[in-house]
């Protein structure tokens, strides 16, 4: 894998991480409510799926991460595959702006990575 690739498959492996924290942890706190931008009482509300969905954001993260580390192109592809299917999905469904967030970058990273 080229230098490149590695640079933003890494990066996209830490955008996922950050989601985590913000999920898991931030999720009713003032940068979560203003991330997201949420009321106090949705935040509180949805709390328990905020923490699902930030350990799924772990999961993609993790998987980036050890494909990194076993060196497979593969796991890293899939992985990316993940990232670019969730965030597509959430563009679909909930906000346009997480295609750029969270898709774009890992289809750019997965063409990095595919390109030899």
């Amino acid at each position: 894998m080229t230098l490149p690739a590695t640079i933003l498959v890494v990066l996209v492996a830490l955008l996922h991480a950050w989601f985590l924290i913000l999920e898991m942890f931030l999720w009713t706190k003032p940068i979560g409510l203003r991330t997201f931008r949420l009321t106090p009482e949705f935040a509180e509300r949805s709390q328990a799926l905020a923490k699902n969905q930030g350990l799924y954001n772990g999961f993609l993260s993790a998987g980036l991460v050890y494909g990194l580390c076993v060196h497979s192109r593969e796991i890293v592809l899939l992985f990316l595959a993940f990232v670019v299917i969730a965030g597509v999905y959430g563009a679909a469904t909930v906000n346009k702006r997480i295609f750029f967030i969270q898709a774009f970058p890992a289809i750019i990273a997965a063409a990095l990575v595919a390109w030899r």
